[in-house]
């Protein structure tokens, strides 16, 4: 499965590791040197999320955090792009648990 928000389309990207030594010039030094430059990949930090869709069904999406700090995500449903409120999928022990209360988790 691709590492990509379904929401902004964010993916894993490629970049440098700079390692540097010395001492700043600022700092009084004779300035820092490169010693290596290492290939490296950047993840975007990516969580399941389930949206609540007009029709009461559910629709489960891999997003990036930024998307679940907004609190909502526009997504497209029967041909048109709709604005809709996130809420963080409960599984495993924790589901069970609020299942076993009574709790019903509310969107935020």
């Amino acid at each position: 499965m691709a590492r990509v928000c379904d929401v902004t389309g964010k993916r894993t990207q490629k970049g440098n590791q700079v390692t540097r030594r010395g001492k700043a010039k600022a700092e009084g030094g004779v300035g820092k040197k490169t010693t290596g430059i290492t290939r490296r990949t950047f993840k975007p930090n990516l969580h399941w999320v389930r949206i609540e869709l007009p029709d009461g069904g559910m629709r489960t999406l891999r997003v990036a955090a930024n998307v679940i700090k907004k609190g909502s995500a526009r997504i497209k449903f029967n041909g048109h792009m709709i604005t809709l409120p996130l809420t963080k999928a409960t599984r495993g022990r924790n589901k069970r648990r609020l299942d076993a209360l009574g709790i019903a988790k509310t969107s935020r």
